[in-house]
């Protein structure tokens, strides 16, 4: 029996479940003192290696509580047998985890170890299980054999290259990153390689897979050669050839996939422009693309490619209206670009050895959580959602456009909705409608986000239970914003309102003195009012002032005939 180190204890006790661990009580939860039925746990033990294995893999300790007291597991020998059997009596194929028996303070604990598998498993009872974020999930039986189909693509790590050996790996590098996250908590580099499955022992000696030479090796492109990213920065809209030539700046960031995405991160930086929003005030900047949606996209980028295909690389390519990724290989089935644009977290790694890793490496934290965020990152940010699409059915591409669709102000006034859980579309819908009287009509709303009648009729049904829009009386086919959700004035803008009252006008000056700013932030505060409707400058030179913006005379005139798009 294994002596548990006092490092590896403390990651079990520490840790939260997820993707790739999960803790299993012999007790029951309701007083702690009670055995469960071994029946039971070998039940629990079963279904999580059934889908840690469909899954990208994972660890299972049997022993440790929820809240990572450990209470062991109190059987005898013959029990603790039929739990380590679990695999072999109660998954068809059985999924060769590895059990451990583990012993801390004279209590046993049971280690189970899975590897991604390419086989697709399923229980004894006829079910499929696939490992969503910390649960197991139930999975279509007819997406089994898509789910096959896409672990035979992702073979390709798993290979061994002709004379390959851990002398072509950097054990520094391991070592070093070890030291700083949570990749390895405690043993040596070769440890490391043999728990993440990045190599084994053969005839004594330790042999890499493709995954870990492309994650630690000193020279990954040995052995493939476009393992790296390529970036391009191009002026314009549209890249040029020739005497036309527009490429004004490219760097080919080749290095191990485990420092890669950060070096890449590195290169592309500087060329992530910011512009100026103002907030309570004061202006602040704000980077054109917000940082987790280009990064995510990066990382997807790496970690999902068809390696398999050799001819091309991961590219990141910079226009001075859009951003692209592009991954060789199409989303592995039954990921569909219909399941990724829909947001819903289906999951299924390519390459499970090399995701797992960069997860332990922090680039990667829920899987399945990546994408529906870079949306709502997005979104949130008052920009277009990312396009998600292919070219010539071989390379998947992700576009983030840097254009915004509100302004500022409009922005700031959607975000009295954030606790509504409101879609991109209804948002865009009530942004209109607040930019145009108030109202709206069915046939607006699908012209604007190109929805069927359905769908926006099931989004409009929603706004109006949430209690943000009603209908017209008498009924009619025009919609209007509740009243509680009239436009409003910034509070900042009341002080100014105040003068407005009093004064019929502010000037410059006065600016500076109810905000105790200087000149040149207050022109810009005036110039930004009156971009937004709430003042209108008359006058020039010493002698402007800023009368009252049509912002103020705003009624709720009815729908237009001609509903233009955001």
């Amino acid at each position: 029996m294994t002596e548990i180190s006092k490092d590896l204890l403390e990651r079990w006790t520490s840790q939260e479940e997820g993707q790739f661990f999960e803790r299993k009580s012999a007790y029951e939860r309701h007083d702690g003192r009670q055995r469960r039925h071994a029946q039971e746990v070998a039940k629990d033990v079963s279904e999580t290696l059934v889908a840690m294995a469909n899954a990208d893999g994972g660890e299972l300790v049997v022993g440790i509580e929820d809240d990572g007291q450990v209470t062991g597991v109190p059987y005898g020998e013959r029990t603790i047998r039929l739990l380590e059997r679990a695999d072999r009596d109660r998954v068809l194929p059985p999924t060769g985890a590895r059990a451990t028996r583990m012993e801390s303070g004279g209590m046993i604990l049971l280690r189970f170890e899975i590897s991604p598998s390419p086989a697709t498993h399923q229980l004894t009872d006829g079910r499929y299980l696939l490992r969503v974020r910390d649960s197991n999930q139930p999975f279509p039986a007819d997406q089994i054999a898509a789910l096959k189909a896409s672990k035979t693509q992702g073979l390709w790590e798993r290979g061994y290259a002709p004379g390959a050996s851990v002398d072509d790996l950097d054990l520094d590098l391991i070592a070093e990153i070890c030291e700083r996250t949570e990749l390895g908590v405690d043993g040596s580099p070769s440890d490391v390689l043999l728990s993440y499955r990045l190599a084994d022992q053969r005839n004594g000696h330790l042999v890499p897979n493709y995954a870990g030479l492309l994650l630690f090796g000193k020279e990954p492109s040995r052995w493939h050669a476009r393992c790296g990213v390529d970036f391009r920065r191009y002026k314009g809209t549209e890249a040029r050839v020739g005497r036309d030539l527009n490429l004004v700046g490219r760097e080919i960031i080749e290095a191990p996939l485990a420092i890669l995405i950060e070096r890449t991160y590195e290169a592309v930086r500087p060329h992530i422009r910011e512009r100026h929003v103002l907030h309570d005030l004061f202006f602040h900047e704000r980077f054109e693309y917000p940082t987790f949606a280009w990064q995510e996209a990066l990382v997807n980028a790496v970690a999902h490619r068809d390696y398999s295909i050799q001819g091309t690389q991961t590219e990141l390519l910079m226009w001075d209206d859009r951003l692209e990724v592009h991954s060789p290989g199409l989303p592995p089935q039954p990921v569909t670009l219909e399941a990724l644009r829909a947001r819903s977290g289906l999951h299924v790694s390519r390459n499970p050895l090399i995701v797992r890793v960069l997860t332990a490496l922090g680039y990667m934290r829920e899987i399945g959580e990546g994408i529906p965020r870079m949306f709502e990152e997005m979104e949130r940010e008052g920009l277009y959602p990312p396009e998600l699409d292919t070219l010539e059915n071989v390379v998947f591409r992700v576009t983030l456009r840097n254009a915004p669709v509100y302004d500022e102000v409009t922005l700031a006034w959607l975000k009295q909705f954030d606790d509504a859980d409101l879609t991109g579309d209804q948002k865009r819908l009530l942004a209109y409608a607040h930019t145009h009287g108030g109202t709206f009509t069915s046939r607006g709303y699908q012209r604007l986000v190109g929805r069927d009648i359905y769908g926006a009729s099931r989004d409009i049904k929603d706004l109006i239970c949430k209690g943000i829009v009603r209908q017209q009386k008498p009924r009619g086919r025009i919609y209007e914003l509740a009243p509680s959700k009239e436009p409003a004035i910034p509070p900042e803008f009341e002080a100014v309102k105040t003068l407005l009252a009093q004064q019929g006008f502010v000037t410059n000056s006065d600016i500076r003195q109810v905000f105790r700013v200087g000149r040149h932030r207050a022109t810009a505060l005036a110039r930004l009012w009156v971009e937004h409707g709430l003042l209108r400058l008359h006058g020039a030179g010493r002698g402007a002032r800023y009368l009252p913006g049509p912002v103020f005379g705003r009624g709720n005139a009815g729908a237009s005939n001609d509903e233009p798009s955001l």
